[in-house]
């Protein structure tokens, strides 16, 4: 995560100062701002690798921000840090383009270790708050079917997938952090770390974001 370039938004100059801390030298704070105007005019003068995001702000909110300067700038990616865990923030700043959503009371490492995915173009959320997401999909409904389609739940992927793929493929769909299948499957990190790169290969998907897609698709969350 060393060299990327993180902007700070939030209404609280405490809050920006505590992650600013928390952040530390890994990364390089290229600007701050504390309304929607001010976060506007800074991230688009400073261009950074990654925006951490309060949902609720002066001027329109963290949504009004992201949906502002999504299409401009491409290669920023977005990652909402919030107090706020309810369905209905989470929800607007993800469809706005946000790449995942933490609360503030997640630790320090966890907080570098987020902003490092994100910046990867993986996605992050915690358990919890990637249901609200989810369940946000399955009642938007499905796509609509083209002729061609195959039916989604029998995709010839998921027979490439061993029993124990599987269980880590729907952890990682989930959110959960490799740190937290590994204590929830018994096995380590660096296992962890192998079946994952073993369910991408076999599904032929790109990240996170993908596989996330794929499993809601195939019914399998």
């Amino acid at each position: 995560m060393s060299g990327t370039r993180v902007f700070l938004v939030d209404d609280h100059a405490m809050v920006r100062a505590g992650v600013r801390a928390e952040l530390g030298t890994e990364v390089e704070v290229v600007g701050e701002a504390a309304d929607v105007a001010s976060a506007v005019a800074g991230i688009r003068a400073s261009t950074p690798d990654v925006v951490l995001l309060d949902v609720h702000l002066p001027g329109g909110g963290g949504h009004a921000v992201l949906e502002t300067l999504r299409a401009e700038l491409p290669g920023t990616r977005w990652l909402a840090l919030s107090v706020s865990d309810a369905a209905e923030d989470v929800i607007a700043v993800i469809r706005a383009g946000a790449r995942g959503y933490v609360t503030k009371t997640i630790s320090g490492a966890e907080l570098r270790d987020a902003v490092r995915r994100v910046a990867e173009d993986d996605v992050v959320f915690s358990p919890r708050l990637a249901g609200f997401v989810l369940d946000a999909f399955a009642a938007a409904g499905p796509a609509a079917p083209t002729p061609a389609a195959e039916d989604p739940a029998t995709d010839p992927g998921l027979d490439l997938l061993s029993a124990r793929e599987r269980e880590v493929m729907q952890l990682l769909a989930r959110g959960y952090t490799y740190r937290e299948i590994g204590g929830r499957l018994f096995i380590s990190v660096k296992t962890v770390e192998s079946h994952a790169s073993n369910v991408l290969r076999k599904l032929q998907l790109s990240n996170r974001n993908e596989l996330t897609r794929w499993a809601a698709t195939n019914r399998l969350l």
